[in-house]
């Protein structure tokens, strides 16, 4: 999370969407939850979190950008509060207005990183004193991909989200994102997930990448176990996959549990992709990876 900026009763943050440059999931827990091995990665699409503490009044949550995100208490910004004012027993409450940029149900975090992003901004405003440790643990709660957020930007993450180790690997490269007209429920997406079409052998390995060639040239050895299944389901991933690489990615893959997809380049993609995007109907967005400050 980036604190644009801080006074006594508000604070603007500025929350970035991730994507998965591989993600294997390796089978179900006893708790429900699936462990995975992934790579995340931080990346220059923000939402934007404007909190305003209140001395009186009911919660209040404004959305602008995203006419069909719902303000209300589905919405893991509203959850999240309400969870914190009921176990630090906060006085007082809170005016949110969100700028959503992040596409929903899209494979890019875009509910987490606004949770995690109010966490943060009850944390601060109320002056609670709660540890990294304490934050990542309430993150969990909520769901298994906010403790990436409290990392460096990038990460390998296994478990069922809560194990987060900072990585190094290069990020001097350029990503293009595409977001078709779809959006996948990440509970369906794991219920249609045939965990016999999973990797049985060891969990993928990334080895240490000098240069985005290397990079490049591992990642293409991993994969994403949801990409396979939603190729079946929604023909349009196959040609936006195809399309990225005739016009210049070095690879191609989904995000999450989808059904964003994601192009890697060397530098910025050619015009030619962005009009065969814009044919296809699909958002686009040209991204970089970055990083996260450092959090005690």
């Amino acid at each position: 999370m980036i604190i644009e900026k801080k006074s006594d009763c508000s604070i603007k943050i500025s929350a970035p969407a991730k994507i998965n440059l591989f993600l294997e999931v390796l089978g179900k827990r006893d708790d429900g939850y699936h462990n995975i091995n992934s790579l995340f990665q931080a990346v220059s699409l923000y939402d934007y979190l404007t909190f305003t503490k209140m001395e009186r009044g009911s919660f209040e949550l404004t959305i602008s950008e995203q006419p069909n995100l719902k303000p209300d208490q589905s919405n893991l910004v509203a959850k999240t509060f309400a969870m914190m004012q009921s176990r630090y027993d906060i006085k007082g409450t809170l005016h949110v207005h969100l700028e959503k940029h992040i596409p929903l149900a899209a494979g890019l975090a875009g509910g987490s990183t606004d949770a995690v992003s109010t966490i943060m901004a009850v944390n601060m405003l109320w002056e609670l004193g709660l540890s990294k440790t304490d934050l990542v643990s309430i993150s969990l709660e909520i769901g298994s991909d906010l403790p990436f957020f409290f990392s460096s930007g990038q990460a390998k993450v296994t478990g069922r989200g809560e194990i987060v180790e900072d990585t190094d690997f290069p990020t001097d490269y350029i990503i293009l994102l595409v977001s078709p007209d779809l959006q996948v429920s990440t509970a369906e997406a794991y219920s249609s997930l045939k965990m016999a079409l999973t990797k049985q052998a060891p969990p993928f390995t990334l080895p240490r990448c000098g240069t985005v060639d290397d990079l490049v040239v591992q990642l293409c050895l991993s994969r994403n176990d949801f990409e396979e299944v939603h190729l079946r389901s929604y023909p349009v991933l196959g040609k936006i996959k195809e399309g990225l690489l005739k016009y210049g990615a070095r690879m191609v893959r989904m995000s999450g549990s989808g059904p964003t997809m994601f192009g890697i380049y060397e530098s910025a993609p050619s015009e030619n992709v962005i009009a065969f995007l814009d044919n296809q109907r699909c958002r686009h967005y040209l991204v970089k990876p970055i990083t996260l400050p450092h959090r005690d």
